[in-house]
Formats: C-alpha cells, structure tokens, sequence
C-alpha cells in the first residue's frame, strides 16, 4: 500500500486544556478526505487524569493543576522537557485497529530510544515504554468514528520529580527515567527520530503545511 500523507504541526510550549480541546474539535470535523496529523508539543506542568483514573493514584499535587481527561489510562504529568504527540489517524483508512496502532506507538519510541543506544522494553500488562525498571515512555488514545486522538510521550530531559506526587499510569511498582539520564540529548534531537519512526511504523510521508 501507498503511503499516506500526514501533517506534522509543531504546537511549541502549550498548556493542555487549550490542545485537548482543539484534539477534539479537528477529530469531530474532520471527513474521509481529512488528511492525518502528528502534533507535537511541550506541555506546561499538568496532571491529566484518564477515565479509568483513580483518585487515589494521586498524593499531593500542590502548585500543578489536575485535568480530567477523555483518553484512556489513569494519570501521568506533562511538563517542559517532555515531547508529546498527538497522533489524529483514520485508522480506517491505514488499515488498522486499536491494537494495531498501540504496538505501532510502542515500537516507534523503542525505535526511537534505540537510536540513542538505549534498550527498552513494553510490558502486556501496561501499555508503554520502559527502560531496566522505569517507565520513559507512556501512550493513551480515544477513538471516534474510527479516528484516533490523545498519543504518546516521552521523557527527554525534565524535572523528574512530579511524577513522585502520583502513581505513574496507576502503576506502584516502577519508577521514572528520561532519555538524559543515559547521555546528552535534546528534545529536537529526539522529535526528529520518533517521527521517522512513526513514519516507518504507519506507513506515512510526513509533510509539514506550515513551513515555507
């Protein structure tokens, strides 16, 4: 099959709430002939709770707000430091499931921290990324009409330490690492590889409408 094309739009440093709601406005909006779009951003620090969330997975977030979501998954923080990406797919039209697009997510960021010589590993039992026994990759999604939202990110280089006034993902049993622990990285460096990674895994020729 012939790749398709997906926009890549580069959002910056963004607060959550103003995102989620454009996530949703593009996924009702869009038509059969809407072409896929891979969004990245920086998020300024937030909580986000996902709707199987509990409220006990989160112990003290003082000065970071908390926002209720509509992906999958419990609570993660998003921060500075930290690339997400929104993948806005007809899954459809790609050919795939659910299933299919949560593996092809993993193998992307696995792909992506072994270009920086880092080995990683999922886990069946909790969807994400994991290097030794700490988590630094997660992925949550909704689908609606057969279009996916929400996505992935990775930690790069931030400031670990909100991720201690939680559970990650409600999982007690694994701490938090970031690609900088392993060696000097930026978040530039990264964005470039998880995107040809993406582009590999969906079959996608990434094109990016806003650049002259």
């Amino acid at each position: 099959m012939a790749a398709l094309p997906a926009n890549v739009r580069e959002l910056g440093l963004t607060r959550y709430e103003p995102v989620l709601g454009d996530m949703q406005a593009f996924t009702r909006n869009r038509t059969n002939t809407s072409d896929d779009e891979i969004w990245l951003t920086e998020h300024r620090p937030v909580f986000t709770q996902g709707q199987a969330g509990k409220a006990e997975h989160i112990f003290g977030p003082a000065e970071i707000p908390v926002v209720q979501s509509d992906r999958g998954g419990q609570v993660t923080y998003h921060g500075p430091g930290q690339i997400t990406a929104y993948l806005l797919f007809d899954l459809r039209r790609l050919g795939i499931g659910v299933r299919d697009l949560v593996c092809g997510i993993e193998k992307a960021m696995l792909a992506t921290l072994q270009a920086f010589g880092i080995e990683g590993y999922g886990r069946p039992d909790a969807p994400g990324v994991y290097v030794e026994r700490n988590k630094i990759g997660s992925l949550g999604l909704r689908v609606r009409r057969g279009c996916s939202y929400h996505g992935l990110s990775m930690n790069v280089d931030m400031n670990l330490e909100p991720f201690s006034r939680i559970n990650p993902c409600g999982l007690t049993d694994v701490g938090v690492t970031q690609l900088a622990d392993f060696g000097a990285v930026t978040i530039k460096d990264v964005e470039g590889v998880l995107l040809e990674a993406l582009a590999a895994q969906f079959a996608l020729t990434l094109r990016r409408p806003d650049s002259s």
